[in-house]
């Protein structure tokens, strides 16, 4: 475990795994979540140098109020800068996809690949917010026992900034430009309706999506053989191109 600096802040960072391995830097969902995503990266140790971090107001990194979506991807950013991770995989959970896409668009040059777990979407629609929050009242939200320490206002200010960010006139056409590969693994029992996840891949240039039946929005606990298959499918495909 390390601390890092960004624009003022301690960022928590974690590195594990093989030091010649593929670079993934992981995006925990919330916004809001701190650190819970290590039993994802045991999965790909063995080929990969995955790096994890907490963001802002999450966990032992600093609660300085800066949770806007700029000043999140800005701290990804020196995290990535930090362990020098050229050419790196861009991992994220739920939020996390969003996020990744926007670092890659930030920063095209430094990012191989995304890979988004249980997300991804860039819209902000009446229906399918219904839906989510019907599906998390049934389920208790499930997040498998799993508790999150973090400022309150990360979620409000990081939802609401890249609310904004949707809203941007440039939005479709920079994630369409996008010519990287893009691979999401979802759950088709998921408390988050998957038709975005769809409508995004549809819209990249190079994607690959995939649903694991049965599974729910945290897979590598309900599904976990058939996940390690899916995730390292994801890398395999990523090698190849």
């Amino acid at each position: 475990m390390q601390f890092i600096g960004s624009g003022g802040a301690r960022i928590w960072t974690c590195a594990s795994g093989a030091a010649d391995g593929i670079p993934v830097l992981m995006f925990n969902g919330g916004p809001g979540c701190s650190d819970y995503l290590s039993p994802v990266a045991e999965l790909i140790v063995e080929r990969c140098r995955v790096v994890r971090f907490e963001s802002r107001g999450c966990g032992r990194s600093d609660w300085d109020g800066n949770y806007d979506l700029a000043t999140t991807i800005a701290d990804a950013e020196a995290v990535r800068c930090h362990y020098e991770m050229d050419n790196c995989v861009l991992l994220g959970h739920s939020q996390g996809p969003n996020h990744a896409l926007v670092h890659a668009i930030s920063y095209p040059q430094q990012v191989r690949a995304i890979i988004g777990i249980a997300g991804g979407k860039v819209i902000d629609d009446r229906s399918w917010s219904e839906e989510f929050h019907r599906r998390w009242d049934e389920t208790g939200g499930d997040l498998q026992g799993l508790e999150f320490h973090a400022d309150e206002q990360v979620n409000k200010l990081g939802n609401a900034t890249w609310r904004e960010y949707c809203r941007s006139e440039s939005v479709l056409r920079d994630i369409a430009a996008l010519e990287l590969p893009v691979a999401f693994i979802n759950g088709a029992e998921d408390i988050r309706p998957n038709w975005p996840t769809r409508q995004l891949s549809a819209l990249l240039q190079v994607s690959r999506y995939v649903e694991i039946a049965g599974a729910a929005h945290m897979p590598w606990f309900t599904h976990p053989d058939e996940f390690r298959r899916e995730l390292h499918a994801a890398l395999d495909w990523i090698e190849s191109r």
